[in-house]
């Protein structure tokens, strides 16, 4: 019998993926990475980013985002309904906590596992290490339509830049670099008024968990096949930040 497993951070994404995917599949086991630490990530992404954009993105995650939970818990209890999304905790008998998806204790895990399929969600970026340890595929439910919209909140930027069109989700293999690989299957989202920033990554879970489940099974019937990449500029996409947030949702009408 064919073995999968999950490598995640923790989180609600990772308990929804996990509970859906239960109920047709046996998941030998969940690895959850601990969360990164916060001073390290922050002056990477300063590195990266600069120090005026990181303190942009931190004002919007404390600031905007606390309004817009509140704001929109009846949406999000509605989101789930339509979609069944169990958020419920997955049983402590599933998990393994490795410090790191990139951990050696990752890899000795998956190797005394050997599983044929990794289904990868939340986590740090995968390196070439984990992907060659074993002789498993990797794929993972990417929050936006790559590779259009890569790295993060692509629903809600292709929003911002008018695509409604490109506004998904996709089912991808796991590469070496940042939501670049080959596509399996991908799907759209419809959002409402009512939805917003906090809203679309559950839209995606709701259209993107049956094209998960669908890869899956192809992928344990050996029948899967990739698709040609959307036409349009490949762009790796960062958070908001709160002056960018405000002034997308005065004059272009993006929550």
């Amino acid at each position: 019998m064919k073995k999968i497993v999950m490598l995640a951070g923790k989180g609600e994404s990772t308990n929804i993926v996990y509970n859906y995917l239960c109920k047709t599949f046996e998941i030998d086991k969940v690895i959850i990475e601990y969360p990164r630490d916060r001073i390290q990530f922050l002056k990477k992404r300063v590195k990266r980013l600069g120090y005026v954009k990181v303190f942009g993105q931190i004002l919007f995650y404390l600031i905007s985002m606390p309004y817009l939970r509140i704001s929109s818990k009846k949406r999000i209890i509605e989101i789930k309904k339509i979609y069944n999304l169990d958020d419920s905790h997955i049983e402590m008998s599933k998990i393994i906590d490795v410090p790191s998806a990139n951990s050696d204790v990752t890899i000795n895990i998956l190797r005394e596992i050997n599983p044929d399929i990794v289904i990868v969600n939340g986590t740090r970026i995968i390196s070439k290490k984990i992907l060659n340890c074993i002789d498993a595929k990797f794929i993972n439910m990417h929050a936006g339509i790559t590779p259009l919209y890569r790295g993060v909140h692509g629903g809600y930027w292709s929003l911002v830049e008018g695509k409604i069109e490109a506004c998904g989700v996709t089912v991808h293999f796991v590469d070496q670099g940042i939501d670049t690989g080959n596509i399996i299957e991908q799907a759209i989202i419809k959002p409402t008024k009512r939805d917003n920033f906090i809203t679309y990554p559950l839209l995606q879970l709701g259209v993107g968990l049956p094209k998960l489940k669908t890869s899956i099974k192809k992928l344990l019937e050996s029948s899967i096949s990739t698709c040609a990449d959307p036409e349009g500029e490949s762009k790796l996409w960062s958070h908001p930040t709160l002056w960018e947030y405000l002034w997308y949702r005065i004059y272009k009408g993006v929550k």
